[in-house]
């Protein structure tokens, strides 16, 4: 690959990743519009351990407390608002993890189309502004029960779909079950952790199994870019989104998914 190419396309994931505007998207398409090559697997597994490595960081502090209250509930069958939340997370990763499991080679086959990417950017883009339009509360993460897991977590599904967004579409239904804003945000940044290790390590196997030469100093450059552009919007994106709403998200969605219309139609 090309230098310049690594540092967009990794500077791409690792702004798009935590934002509620489908990093999948912005991948599938820079490389079409650019007339780039395939980026290629290898590639595709440096970027999301970048991302990875920058959420892991980013809530290193959470993440050691949660994992010791956890452990401490399968002792003494007692939750504290940490288990809980740790609870949360796993429960709301096993629906996403079953549709990949189940789906991942059909959506690779069939939902990569530019103008189902428009479709969904465009549906979904107006459903996170609804959503955050009609919130009515402001419960954080640990108030979660088990259907608004349950809700969240049906809905990271449908992340496999390109153009829905992983962060948009939990974030979207963490605000219609009542959380505000920030820890609708932070419950969909603890939620990609697992989601985001099983598709690295998937890809992972697919990239051992091929056996192909691996161009090391664009994975290692991928990989940098990639964690330090999502460290950063995942601390700006927390911090400022009480402030700016989700409006400047959905309006961005639209123009790009209207975009692609007039594109490829």
């Amino acid at each position: 690959m090309d230098m310049m190419h690594v540092v967009w396309l990794a500077l791409l994931q690792g702004l798009t990743e935590f934002l509620p505007i489908s990093s999948s998207a912005h991948l599938i398409l820079l490389p079409r519009l650019m007339d780039w090559s395939d980026q290629g697997l290898a590639f595709d597994v440096a970027v999301h351990l970048g991302t990875l490595s920058a959420v892991l960081l980013y809530f290193r502090h959470d993440l050691i407390v949660m994992t010791r209250d956890w452990f401490g509930s399968l002792v003494t069958r007692q939750l504290t608002a940490d288990a809980r939340l740790a609870w949360a997370v796993i429960w709301g990763t096993v629906p996403a993890g079953v549709a990949g499991l189940l789906l991942s080679d059909i959506a690779e086959a069939h939902f990569r189309s530019p103008l189902l990417i428009a479709a969904t950017t465009i549906l979904f883009g107006i459903l996170l502004w609804w959503a955050d339009h009609r919130r009515k509360e402001a419960r954080d993460e640990h108030s979660l029960g088990w259907r608004d897991v349950l809700l969240v977590g049906v809905a990271q599904a449908l992340a496999l779909i390109p153009g829905t967004s992983r962060s948009g579409i939990t974030i979207t239904a963490g605000l219609l079950v009542g959380l505000s804003r920030q820890a609708a945000a932070r419950y969909s940044f603890l939620l990609s952790i697992p989601i985001i290790m099983a598709a690295g390590l998937l890809e992972t196997n697919k990239l051992i199994n091929q056996a192909l030469p691996v161009d090391w100093s664009a994975l290692i450059v991928g990989t940098i870019v990639a964690g330090i552009s999502a460290y950063i919007v995942i601390h700006y994106f927390l911090m400022l989104i009480n402030r700016i709403t989700m409006l400047p998200f959905a309006v961005y969605r639209l123009l790009l998914g209207f975009a692609l219309i007039f594109l490829y139609i």
